[in-house]
């Protein structure tokens, strides 16, 4: 388990390209969230840097090799499924322990935790990989969320959509990714967690195209200081992001 509440420097830079792995897909991706790997890939091209990516079914080996682990959202029993298949696999661990980034959505993020609930409420062991523990709460949470990231990140306000039931809370040796504005995540007024490079969210949308910053996060981590995007790149998600942050009563 990441124990570093503080800012990671970037990881010395990729020799050829950034590696992308895009982790079970078959099992978790419900919601959309493969969004975030289209939009790494995109913001990664427009600065001029190359990326590898690597689709990696339940069926097979979590590469060692990646820079950055993406997870997103599932339902019960699969999530119970992927739980199960990547302890036994114990690539995602071994990454997470040399540094790699790994972003994890709803399901993922309950998954990279110490444990969830699972179909019939009962605790189900995560991964470990974030100080975290997740339970089912009495509601379903279902709407649009607007959260203030923790400064220390330098991320622009979090714009997204949650469907769970999931309540989360926080170990020692994790922080808040950010403070709630309007609506539930973790359940007790922020929502998400970090710790190191390992950063989880209920938030879909998918999360790293309505949140182009948070995708930057990612990105610099693994690749240092980065080059700004072209402005006429950034038009649509700044129309995106103006829609849905007006539409609760926030700005951008």
């Amino acid at each position: 388990m990441h124990d570093n509440l503080g800012l990671p420097g970037p990881v010395p830079g990729p020799a050829a390209a950034i590696r992308l792995v895009w982790v079970y897909p078959d099992l978790l991706s419900t919601y959309g969230d493969r969004g975030n790997l289209l939009v790494l890939v995109r913001r990664a091209g427009l600065r001029g840097m190359a990326v590898e990516v690597a689709g990696v079914n339940s069926d097979q080996q979590v590469p060692g090799d990646g820079d950055i682990y993406l997870l997103g959202g599932g339902e019960d029993l699969p999530q119970v499924l992927a739980a199960r298949r990547l302890r036994a696999d114990g690539g995602l661990a071994a990454a997470a322990s040399r540094g790699a980034v790994i972003f994890a959505v709803c399901a993922g993020y309950q998954i990279i935790g110490a444990e969830f609930a699972g179909a019939e409420g009962e605790a189900v062991p995560g991964l470990g990989l974030l100080d975290i523990r997740s339970s089912r709460g009495e509601q379903r949470a279902v709407g649009e969320i607007t959260a203030e990231v923790d400064p220390g990140l330098g991320v622009p306000r979090l714009t997204g959509f949650e469907n769970h039931q999931g309540v989360t809370w926080r170990g020692p040796a994790a922080r808040p990714l950010a403070a709630v504005l309007d609506g539930v995540g973790n359940g007790d007024g922020t929502e998400g967690a970090y710790g190191g490079r390992v950063i989880g969210t209920y938030l879909h949308g998918p999360a790293l195209v309505r949140n182009p910053g948070l995708a930057d996060l990612l990105l610099g981590w693994v690749a240092g200081p980065l080059p700004p995007v072209d402005p006429r790149q950034e038009e649509l998600v700044r129309q995106l992001r103006t829609e849905r942050l007006a539409s609760r009563g926030a700005t951008a």
